[in-house]
């Protein structure tokens, strides 16, 4: 039997096939431009050759029927797919783990759309048409604000007027959460303690960004807040802003709502520094001749350190502290911007492992802070598909607890690392 992992973007679909016996990869890929003319799905395989198929495809729907053809292609029987875990990205507090989806869940995913617009409507797409074309299988919907709705109330609460928070759900969701879940549960099989023991800091930083306080193995705080707008510098997002700017500009440029969405979401963070890069590699590689790239970097530095001396002092005691997603695994001269200048806090970078530890070389998790550090420090590459795999898994076969500390995921297992 094999299960399917969506993850359906505005334009974009992100899709993997794993073994449900041994839960490991069989193949996957990613469609890019729904939508447009020059739409194309590229299909990657374990040992690293690809397949690319350039075909218009107008919607999730047809994007969907590309992949399955692809994966008829590559010998998958789609009558084996007895799963279909999908990615989506706010459910609110509504949804405090993953659920099996029915009708009344399509519903509430719906209802949540105005949080998330540009997230939750593709993802609804992807589910309809996954119900359609694989029918007899079961689709489970797992939820990336689900591991924050552990945080209390004077962590995810505004200082705004009440009827906000009661009538309108404004309130800090966080996002990234079945990153953050996973690479808790490795880190803490790393300490060789049980995750219930655990104080963390997880620092998801890819294009997005955010970080996440975790005491005893549940989450606390986080970076992100409503919207996925907020807390550390981001590739096209501004993180951490006065609200009052975005009132002074929308007043000023007589913006539209959607006007000023576009421009939070698409024109700031690296990308508003910069005028030209959202892209770190592209920012790093001009930062000795362009003074706006050295800005932009210095700014995203200063951001990330600030959110860990805030969640130490939030958590007061620390184990480890996390570096995984695109940035936190490849980027090795930003981790060690990070990191220093924080000796005096308990955090102490092993310069030689940092340099050394690439996931794009070949590196796994890697324990990366000196051997005195109080604090340690880890690289851990994040497997989210594995988590909606397991999940997945577990509802069919009704072995799934909606607390964490108590699920029996295979990778919170001790295992060899470096």
């Amino acid at each position: 039997m094999y299960i399917l992992a969506l993850n359906c973007g505005s334009s974009s679909l992100k899709y993997q096939v794993f073994d449900a016996g041994t839960k490991s990869a069989i193949v996957g890929g990613n469609v890019e431009k729904i939508g447009l003319p020059d739409s194309f799905v590229t299909q990657k395989y374990p040992d690293g050759t690809k397949q690319k198929k350039e075909t218009p495809m107008k919607n999730h729907d047809e994007a969907l029927n590309v992949v399955l053809f692809m994966l008829r292609e590559a010998s998958i029987d789609l009558n084996e797919i007895g799963g279909v875990g999908h990615r989506v990205v706010m459910g609110g507090d509504k949804f405090a783990s993953s659920v099996e989806i029915t009708d009344e869940v399509i519903k509430t995913i719906d209802k949540l759309s105005p949080l998330a617009p540009l997230h939750n409507p593709p993802a609804l797409r992807g589910i309809m048409t996954a119900k359609q074309l694989l029918p007899n299988a079961k689709q489970v919907a797992v939820f990336d604000t689900a591991f924050h709705q552990t945080m209390p109330d004077f962590s995810y609460r505004y200082a705004v007027p009440r009827a906000w928070y009661t009538e309108l759900g404004v309130r800090k969701y966080g996002f990234h959460g079945t990153s953050h879940l996973y690479v808790s549960k490795r880190a803490a099989a790393m300490l060789g303690k049980p995750a219930a023991q655990c104080n963390l800091i997880t620092m998801h930083i890819g294009s997005g960004a955010s970080a996440t306080a975790i005491r005893n193995g549940i989450s606390v705080d986080t970076s992100l807040g409503m919207t996925p707008l907020a807390g550390l510098t981001m590739g096209t997002r501004p993180g951490d802003l006065d609200p009052g700017v975005v009132l002074y500009v929308m007043e000023q440029l007589k913006l539209s709502p959607a006007q000023m969405q576009t421009h939070l979401s698409k024109d700031s963070g690296l990308k508003g520094l910069t005028e030209c890069y959202a892209d770190r590699r592209d920012v790093e590689e001009n930062k000795m001749t362009n003074d706006s790239c050295r800005l932009a970097i210095d700014m995203e530095v200063q951001n990330v350190k600030k959110y860990i001396g805030a969640f130490m002092a939030e958590l007061g005691r620390v184990d480890a502290v996390v570096f995984t997603a695109g940035v936190g695994e490849n980027d090795e001269y930003l981790r060690g911007k990070f990191c220093e200048g924080l000796e005096n806090i308990g955090i102490k970078l092993d310069m030689k492992k940092n340099n050394e530890t690439l996931v794009r070389k070949g590196a796994g998790e890697t324990v990366i802070s000196t051997h005195d550090s109080p604090v340690k420090l880890f690289m851990i590459p994040t497997n989210e598909e594995l988590v909606i795999v397991e999940d997945t898994l577990a509802i069919m076969n009704k072995k799934y607890n909606p607390n964490h500390l108590l699920m029996d995921y295979s990778f919170a297992r001790n295992q060899k690392q470096k």
